[in-house]
């Protein structure tokens, strides 16, 4: 596929607009605080949870029946806070920041380094138990490094102003009982281009305030090849994708200064479901050690419980004077090599990654869809 691969940056230039959540008392951070689940969580249950199935794709598909939940409310503002305080460090921004040929301004591998309440939040048991019930399947952070990753689309005060006067333009001629169907243009630059994630779940926080904010949906490919859009969620509000499975791509917003989200990857707690977690988008857009330290201990942890679980088969039908099974015992054995394989292949070399070049999807680029050249607006199709 031929494209240019773009170099990692050392650091992404602090955002220009004001940050739209203000701070209280006139202070730039809130105090550093301890997550509580008490104070910080604030779950809200989702309208739907969009099974595989619904959207055309096999049953089998997958570690669970789950597609892709609507919005829901997880965290509280003062959660929201302190995560957005942590992000703003210097040193992360420093140290943390990362941009490739599909997503122009990214941070990864900061927690919990530079972010314990980040962290603290994302493997409480209670958060845990949260994102496992909506997703079906008991599910833990993937690992350390793909804790909180974030994506930015950062605008400044004339072309959010721009986008705002021709938005209000048409709400006067265009609104409808789903408000605003329609803009006097379309974007079509989205902040993440189509892509199928390197773990089985993902769960996107919205970080920013999402009043004036027009767009911002997640596009979603069906196995039909048809393509729905799921509302982008409000700040403290999440989205769960089975995003390993399913090619998606992250809609640019208008009408407001900046679009922050947190993503949070995870996979079974179960050693005993398939992992089929690849490296693909994230080794481009990564500090190689960090994650190969991380994917290699987990992966290796996995092995180690199958193998005891399977030791522990062994003895016990030795013991009780069973037949070994010969074609259990075979299969089981050529399926740790093909994992141990999998899991070599996916550790490349630094000197052959093209750091900052991911391989797209090619499929044409959704839009945040505005007024028809004639007519009524279409409503944008999302998954109601």
């Amino acid at each position: 596929m031929a494209a240019v691969a773009t170099q990692r940056v050392s650091a992404l230039p602090w955002p220009t607009s004001k940050p739209i959540i203000e701070y209280a008392a006139g202070q730039q951070t809130p105090a550093a605080a301890t997550f509580d689940p008490k104070k910080h969580l604030a779950f809200t249950p989702p309208s739907e949870i969009i099974k595989m199935k619904d959207i055309g794709y096999a049953e089998d598909i997958g570690v669970s029946p789950v597609a892709v939940s609507q919005p829901f409310q997880l965290f509280s503002e003062e959660a929201v806070r302190q995560m957005r305080a942590e992000i703003f460090k210097p040193e992360v921004m420093e140290n943390c920041s990362f941009r490739s040929n599909i997503a122009a301004a990214q941070l990864r591998g900061y927690s919990p380094k530079y972010a314990q309440f980040t962290y603290d939040a994302w493997n409480h048991s209670e958060t845990l138990a949260i994102i496992s019930k909506i997703a079906g399947v008991e599910l833990v952070p993937e690992m350390n490094y793909e804790i909180g990753h974030i994506n930015f689309s950062v605008k400044t005060d004339e072309q959010t102003q721009q986008e705002m006067d021709a938005i209000n333009n048409q709400k006067r001629f265009f609104a409808d009982d789903e408000g605003i169907a329609g803009c006097p243009w379309e974007d079509d630059k989205p902040v993440v281009g189509w892509h199928t994630d390197s773990y089985p779940f993902v769960c996107v926080l919205m970080l920013s305030d999402c009043t004036n904010m027009v767009g911002g949906e997640t596009a979603l490919r069906t196995g039909k090849g048809d393509v729905i859009k799921v509302r982008g969620p409000q700040m403290g509000c999440a989205v769960i994708l089975q995003g390993r499975y399913i090619t998606h791509q992250a809609l640019r917003a208008l009408g407001a200064k900046e679009r922050i989200t947190s993503v949070t990857s995870f996979r079974p707690r179960s050693p005993h479901i398939a992992d089929d977690t690849v490296l693909t988008t994230v080794r481009p857009v990564s500090n190689l050690s960090e994650l190969y330290y991380d994917f290699g201990e987990y992966r290796l942890e996995i092995m180690e419980e199958r193998i005891r679980t399977r030791l522990k088969e062994l003895r016990n039908r030795r013991r009780t004077g069973q037949k070994v099974d010969t074609s259990a015992l075979k299969e089981f054995l050529a399926e740790q090599v093909a994992f141990l394989e999998h899991t070599n292949q996916e550790i490349v070399e630094e000197n052959k990654v093209v750091m900052g070049f991911v391989d797209e999807v090619k499929y044409p680029d959704e839009k945040v869809r505005t007024a028809e050249k004639e007519g009524r607006p279409a409503k944008r199709p999302r998954v109601e």
